[in-house]
């Protein structure tokens, strides 16, 4: 009679442990500092002598120009796939490994349980993939800075 309890009590553990594990990713994906931006230009001779408005229509021609050159400002990694198939992995095989220790070495138990857990940390992994912040693409930046500088521009950084 203590076999289904102890099944029960395993599963809702191992629910509840995926589950707290897939809202920690995703807290701490949502935490992530967005790296959208412009540049920063150095106030010089140059920036002075064109003005502010002019100044920033050079960078947005410049960064039009490396966008027409097929360089997108942000590099892409599809972090939803790569998400996917981390967060799986991880949940499968602690589910399997929970499984084995509460279920006492039954491995049909071990292999159900990292199955459901598999499911739920892809879920987690994705959602913390599509969450996380893009990286900024830095051949993009590289050719931005190029640009302005043959306009006399000085780039000093990115906000």
């Amino acid at each position: 009679m203590n076999t289904p309890r102890r099944h029960t009590f395993s599963l809702h553990w191992i629910t509840a442990s995926t589950l707290l594990a897939a809202g920690l990713l995703a807290g701490c994906a949502s935490t992530g500092v967005n790296p959208t931006g412009m540049p920063v230009l150095y106030p010089n001779a140059a920036y002075t002598a064109m003005g502010e408005s002019a100044a920033k229509q050079h960078l947005s021609q410049c960064m039009a120009i490396a966008q027409a050159n097929g360089l997108p400002p942000y590099e892409d990694h599809n972090a939803v796939a790569s998400g996917v198939k981390t967060g799986a992995a991880i949940a499968g095989v602690t589910g399997a490994v929970s499984g084995l220790v509460f279920g006492r070495g039954n491995l049909n138990d071990a292999v159900k349980y990292g199955a459901q857990s598999a499911v739920v940390g892809a879920a987690a992994g994705g959602t913390r993939g599509a969450m996380s912040p893009q990286r900024p693409n830095n051949i993009f930046r590289q050719f931005v800075h190029r640009c302005a500088s043959e306009k006399g521009l000085d780039i000093i950084g990115w906000q």
